[in-house]
């Protein structure tokens, strides 16, 4: 399998981990979704991110589901979350998903960090663990890690560490990063990837600041596909037009708490995995979440067959 470069584009899904009702890991489900995000359009996935309950696996679940997903990826690239408190696990799981096949491995970093200087370190403390021949996504979910990465510290990451090869950006409000990164590439910076998050609430317009895709779950990835391709066809309405009628799920999904449980619900609902449990502690939908999921799904189909979509 080909490891991840600054040229990579497309969409890249985070991956669910399907649980059953016990509680233990669903491998027939976690091939099924693998199959799934990769015939709805996905050019890639990511793996054991936030939204994948990575912290709720012990160190041998990771490796097992990395080595499944990877397997079953057949040579399409897949990113593996590596992200931990300290640099020795890092350092292991991502040595041993490298050697299932992994392209490369995301690391966020931990909410210790203060300064641009510590921020600095880290990554330097962080490509040394993982290995000089490791691609490495640079996670920047300041919502999530309470770290907030200046595109001036972005610019010093990228031009000592060669194998900080891509941006999983996550800030918001955080347009005007893109376009401040991009600029900076015009004046010389290195190039890097930019997968954008944020559950692609703001999709189109980060496409159109220059972001390369998607680096993000739905219950819809073929949302993801078709907005990203139409846009880098330069036809920025048709993607808008498609992107709106999915909106209010997206939105829906946004709630904090309760949005892994609206997308477990939408994919166990699509056939995509056999259960949507959340593995403890978490909680699934209400009777009526359930309901306003429902609503909302039977709209945005009434909304894309008016659209030929």
């Amino acid at each position: 399998m080909a490891t991840l470069t600054a040229d990579a584009k497309g969409v890249f899904v985070i991956s669910v981990t399907p649980f059953q009702e016990s509680g233990a890991i669903d491998t027939q489900s976690l091939d099924r979704v693998t199959d799934f995000y990769f015939e709805k359009g996905a050019d890639g996935l990511t793996i054991l991110g936030m939204m994948g309950e990575a912290p709720k696996l012990t160190q041998a679940e990771s490796r097992a589901v990395a080595e499944r997903v990877i397997k079953r990826a057949d040579s399409k690239p897949v990113v593996v979350g590596v992200s931990a408190p300290g640099l020795a696990a890092i350092g292991e799981l991502s040595a041993a998903v490298m050697d299932m096949g992994a392209a490369g491995v995301m690391i966020a970093p931990p909410s210790s960090l203060k300064t641009d200087a510590q921020i600095l370190a880290y990554y330097r403390q962080a490509a040394q663990a993982v290995g000089p021949k490791v691609p490495i996504v640079l996670q920047d979910f300041p919502l999530a890690t309470g770290v907030h990465i200046a595109p001036s510290v972005i610019g010093q990451i990228v031009a000592e560490l060669e194998q900080v090869v891509m941006l999983k950006h996550e800030d918001w409000p955080g347009l005007e990063k893109i376009s401040a990164l991009r600029q900076a590439e015009q004046a010389g910076q290195r190039r890097l990837s930019i997968l954008c998050g944020n559950g692609a609430l703001f999709l189109p317009e980060e496409m159109a600041r220059g972001a390369d895709g998607a680096m993000t779950g739905f219950g819809y990835p073929e949302m993801l596909a078709q907005v990203v391709a139409l846009v880098g066809a330069g036809n920025r309405e048709r993607a808008q037009d498609i992107f709106d009628a999915y909106l209010p799920l997206v939105r829906y999904e946004q709630q904090p708490g309760a949005g892994l449980a609206v997308r477990k619900h939408v994919l166990a609902r699509r056939g995509a995995i056999a259960s949507a449990t959340i593995r403890a502690p978490g909680l699934g939908l209400s009777a009526a979440a359930l309901g306003e999921v429902e609503r909302l799904i039977e709209r945005q189909e009434r909304r894309l067959q008016q659209l030929g979509a």
